[in-house]
């Protein structure tokens, strides 16, 4: 196998693990804060802080590189519109994901005080629930975009 079939794998595979374990851990969050169960949401925050501490970060970081160096490999300036619209995207989705982390790693310290000491969720968690809902929706969207363009790479303007 070639250096660039090689590297279009890892890219592949970062973009699965980006998507899919965002997507996912998002999927649980959403339905264990709608759950009533302090329980369910301290463990569940939890596991999506730590998702995203070994699984998004890193594939967050793989992709712009394997990209940049895919597109050098493949001849196509940064500048080529697909490629401009995706990074483009991507910097929004970052710019909505990392105020998200901090949303997280704070619901997951007040589920995990509640449950320890057998309260209720703080008003505060509910705040940032909504706050980490409402920038996870752009995010998602945006990295769905890149995936059409990733693949169809249409011409765009120019």
């Amino acid at each position: 196998m070639n250096t660039y079939l090689v590297l279009k794998w890892v890219h592949i595979l970062s973009s699965m693990l980006l998507v899919g374990t965002g997507f996912g851990s998002a999927f649980y969050l959403f339905f264990a804060n709608r759950s009533g169960s302090v329980q369910a949401q301290a463990v569940v925050s939890r596991l999506v802080v730590r998702a995203d501490t070994w699984f998004t970060t890193p594939a967050g970081i793989v992709q712009p590189v394997s990209g940049a160096a895919l597109a050098h490999m493949a001849g196509w300036p940064l500048s080529t519109p697909w490629i401009a619209a995706s990074l483009g995207l991507y910097v929004l989705a970052g710019l909505c994901w990392l105020p998200v982390l901090w949303l997280q790693w704070r619901m997951a310290d007040m589920a995990r005080t509640a449950a320890q000491q057998g309260t209720a969720l703080p008003d505060d968690y509910r705040r940032c629930a909504r706050g980490w809902e409402a920038l996870g929706y752009p995010a998602f969207i945006a990295m769905l975009a890149i995936y059409y363009l990733m693949v169809a790479k249409p011409a765009l303007w120019g």
